[in-house]
């Protein structure tokens, strides 16, 4: 008989073509996120939730014991925590918010500590032994046997709902021989999920189900997604540490701006795990290395161009001080208040510290009048704020990244009609796409394997200009500047590039 030691987060899906990525991540992903904020229910259809338990005790091996004997007899997907305290009111806080992530938590480990909590929750929580462990879950497996992309019909929303209701969401857990690394976990508290916003943890589910499948496909990492229920700093820094010891890094997902600067800070200075938020520095090091692979297509020098942004949330302060770090000197940020400048009285923080390095001419016009003489055009903001003639405003050979999800600032195709040289979107249904996703995978698994406790800005650069590299001169090209999500090389160069010297 197998003895299992291990458990880990797998995909429930293959993806191996730009389209499967499309129905399984973006675009396509945001159609769930939709109906689970219509319908806080339908959180049960389009994710794993009917299936996803939580198994919470104060030895992380217990858990996963727990765990493995729940998938291996009742097919249940159980995932194992840790929790470093054993105080009540640090439990029900625990359990109140997670509560998003599953449809059942399971705390027979630690039955005496918890007899008497009283959990204001809206699923299933065993305190102790029961005589039928499934119905007490009421738990649900859904399995897709011999699936086939091509008998999904309709737009890629309405295929990604599809795929969903019919497996159930797109991760499970799997039983292993071998004793596993403890999972990465994604955590987000769903206040700025891709381009919809602050839909709240249980909708942004499906986006972290999604990022799981990624890590396990593109880069054999086990990435365990963890949808919490507050949205306060303090609160979701406390969380973290208190289940830190049940993961081997965290990815922090969709928490917005300015908020996420904090929570990544103080978690760097406190946990003992390595941090990584990925909307920001992802985000950073894909965008660093799609500019340098345009700039050099365009025979231009980055030191020497100017370069405007839409957008100066934690994304758009993150790529520009990352690409200020690879040599660029003149940058103007611009927001929905227009141009970003110094003692303007509507900057948060984060806004003050970066015109310390940006329009060091206090420019304080409007995107329109910004973007004029500009090289490169970076969109990190909202759907359709750029028109043909913003574009033809622009310099000789313009570089237009529209990277607003799912709808970017332009249309690609757009932006190439009016006089783009090089045009760029988060989108894989366009040439250039520029997602996160050729990042994290590689640079997690990097990570894990040389044991690195903090993610510096010299580790984020090595990544970037790793990635620019792979795509050769001989195969640079307007519609080519970045290798596809889904090449083989991408995980494995950026794995062996983080500790470059």
């Amino acid at each position: 008989m197998v003895k299992y030691n291990g458990i880990k987060i797998v995909s429930k899906v293959k993806v191996s073509t730009k389209e499967e990525l499309a129905v399984v991540y973006t675009p396509g992903v945001a159609a769930s996120c939709l109906k689970i904020q219509e319908d806080n229910d339908k959180s049960f259809v389009y994710t794993n939730r009917e299936n996803s338990v939580a198994v919470l005790s104060f030895e992380y091996d217990r858990s996963v014991e727990r765990a493995i004997f729940l998938k291996n007899t009742l097919n249940i997907d159980a995932y194992p925590f840790e929790i470093s305290s054993k105080l009540p009111d640090k439990i029900k806080f625990i359990v109140e918010n997670i509560e998003p992530s599953f449809g059942a938590v399971d705390l027979s480990l630690i039955e005496n500590d918890v007899k008497n909590i009283d959990f204001n929750v809206n699923i299933p929580v065993l305190k102790g032994k029961t005589d039928n462990l499934k119905e007490f879950f009421l738990c649900v497996s859904k399995n897709l046997f011999m699936f086939n992309y091509n008998s999904l019909q309709g737009n890629t929303g309405e295929k990604s709902l599809q795929l969903r209701e019919m497996a159930g969401g797109v991760i499970e857990t799997g039983l292993t021989e071998d004793v596993q690394k403890k999972p990465v976990g994604i955590i987000s508290d769903g206040s700025a999920v891709l381009g919809l916003g602050d839909i709240g943890g249980l909708a942004g589910m499906p986006v972290m189900e999604g990022k799981a499948v990624l890590f396990q496909e593109l880069g054999g990492v086990s990435a365990m997604p963890l949808c919490i229920k507050t949205q306060i700093s303090d609160e979701i820094i406390e969380l973290i540490l208190l289940l830190q010891n049940s993961f081997s890094g965290i990815n922090l997902e969709d928490i917005k701006a300015p908020k996420c600067f904090e929570v990544e800070s103080k978690l760097i200075e406190k946990a003992d795990i390595p941090i990584f938020h990925d909307d920001q520095h992802g985000t950073a090091i894909v965008v660093l290395a799609a500019l340098l692979n345009a700039v050099h297509l365009a025979e231009k020098n980055i030191e020497n161009i100017k370069i405007v942004f839409s957008g100066a949330g934690a994304a758009a302060i993150a790529v520009c001080k990352l690409i200020l770090a690879s040599g660029a000197k003149n940058i103007i940020m611009f927001d929905k208040d227009g141009a970003v400048y110094k003692g303007r009285k509507n900057n948060n923080f984060a806004h003050d510290e970066i015109t310390d390095y940006t329009n060091l001419n206090n420019f304080k016009g409007d995107l329109r009048e910004g973007i004029k003489n500009a090289d490169v055009f970076i969109g990190l903001s909202a759907p359709n704020l750029v028109d043909e003639e913003m574009i033809k405003s622009m310099n000789n050979k313009p570089i237009v990244f529209a990277l607003a999800n799912p709808v970017p600032e332009i249309m690609p195709d757009k932006a190439k009609e009016y006089g783009a040289f090089i045009s760029a979107s988060g989108r894989s249904d366009f040439p250039n796409q520029i997602n996160n996703s050729l990042v994290f995978p590689g640079l997690f698994n990097g990570i894990l394997k040389y044991n690195i406790k903090t993610i510096t800005n010299k580790i984020k650069l090595n990544c970037a200009f790793a990635l620019a590299s792979i795509v050769k001169d001989s195969e640079l090209s307007v519609d080519y500047i970045l290798p596809d999500a889904l090449d083989e090389r991408v995980s494995s160069v950026i794995s062996e590039n983080v500790l470059v010297d």
